[in-house]
């Protein structure tokens, strides 16, 4: 597998932990809800032709927490701030669940920032049909199981969350549990004004959904492609909220082709 390494860089006035690896073009991934969970096999597809950048969120452990940071759209700007001061714009990015929300709200904020934009099972926009699962209720081993629509079929999730876990990895899940409440409670994992924000946004978007996420409801795909008229969809049969390991080949196949247009 590609190299990759960690290291902490002085950033927008903060100690950011940050995982680098390959080597190209920059692509910047935003992890989801539950913490960065280690380099998998479709970074180390996209790594053999892009740099990947992933931050890891402040409050989930390694990168301190920002008071000032108080919902998403703060985090957006913080990170929006990460990259200017790293003279990374514009910049190709990924985003996962709530990383994809950040994405869409750094976005509409500016829509210079980004060349491309993925945004994987996006929370952020509240759902036409359905709700977005309250993760909350329930306790993280189930939190993790509803996230892939067949765990025995997804060798990673086994590699990720199999075995018992260890208090280490306990108390980073309820790092990023605690802060995700934080930032993301109220309203409930999405900004009521972010739709009417995107409208005519022109940053080339592509939706990655997988027909059996019980955690993003089709309802929230079809809000986005409202708001971004323009926005194409890789809707994956047989797979849940996380495509990307769930299958990864169709997976990198989708981005490679939306990236490289």
């Amino acid at each position: 597998m590609t190299n990759w390494s960690e290291e902490t860089v002085r950033v927008a006035e903060t100690d950011l932990a940050l995982i680098k690896g390959g080597s190209g073009k920059p692509l910047l991934i935003l992890h989801d809800e539950l913490g960065y969970p280690g380099w998998m096999a479709w970074n180390a597809a996209l790594a053999e032709t892009r740099t990947l950048l992933i931050p890891l969120q402040p409050g989930f452990g390694k990168t301190p927490r920002l008071d000032w940071v108080r919902n998403y759209r703060d985090l957006a700007g913080f990170y929006s701030q990460v990259i200017r001061e790293m003279r990374l714009e514009p910049i190709d990015v990924i985003g996962f669940s709530a990383g994809a929300f950040i994405a869409a709200e750094m976005a509409a904020a500016d829509s210079r920032i980004f060349s491309h934009m993925v945004l994987v099972a996006p929370m952020g926009i509240k759902p036409s049909e359905g709700e977005i699962l309250d993760f909350f209720a329930l306790t993280i081993r189930h939190h993790l199981r509803a996230t892939v629509a067949h765990p025995e079929k997804t060798p990673e999730f086994a590699e990720i969350y199999g075995g018992e876990m260890t208090p280490a990895q306990f108390e980073a899940f309820e790092d990023a549990r605690a802060e995700t409440a934080r930032i993301g409670w109220e309203p409930f994992m999405h900004n009521p004004s972010l739709p009417y924000l995107l409208r005519g946004l022109p940053i080339p978007t592509l939706l990655v959904w997988g027909a059996c996420d019980s955690v993003v409801p089709r309802g929230c795909i079809d809000e986005y492609r409202k708001a971004i008229p323009g926005a194409q969809l890789a809707e994956m049969a047989g797979v849940g909220h996380r495509p990307e390991i769930e299958d990864p080949l169709s997976f990198e196949r989708a981005v490679e082709k939306f990236l490289m247009a």
